[in-house]
């Protein structure tokens, strides 16, 4: 990765972490480009900006936008179960259960100790048969 390259991911870093939210999307989005077209980046790194901008979307209730940016970041980095869990949590709370699931139960699988994670497949699970009871 180029000097310039971490800058931007650094000062992306410091403004998304100081919760200014807009400048750290432009920042991640600088990167993002950046290391396409150098593909001189690790995957760890594009992995988490694709995350982050993706919260950034989320924050802003862009759900069908930052669940694009989360699976880019799954695509990246396969092993990386944060944009898992994130993108379950989106389907979750669009309905896609049986999608949420499978993100919440990958994430586990991941890291089996994702605490908010198994809340959240518990939680899937009990509205999902909620919603075949009530056959909606």
């Amino acid at each position: 990765m180029e000097d310039s390259e971490l800058v931007i991911l650094q000062k992306a870093h410091a403004e998304f972490n100081s919760k200014n939210y807009k400048p750290a999307e432009e920042l991640y989005t600088q990167f993002i480009e950046s290391c396409t077209k150098s593909r001189n980046c690790s995957a760890h790194d594009l992995a988490i900006a694709y995350n982050n901008r993706g919260q950034v979307k989320y924050l802003r209730v862009d759900f069908y936008e930052a669940m694009d940016d989360y699976t880019s970041a799954i695509q990246i980095n396969s092993q990386f179960e944060v944009p898992l869990y994130n993108r379950g949590l989106i389907r979750y709370r669009l309905g896609f259960f049986k999608e949420a699931e499978s993100d919440f139960r990958r994430a586990l699988e991941l890291n089996p100790n994702f605490k908010d994670a198994k809340e959240s497949l518990q939680q899937t699970l009990l509205d999902r048969e909620e919603k075949l009871k009530r056959s909606y």
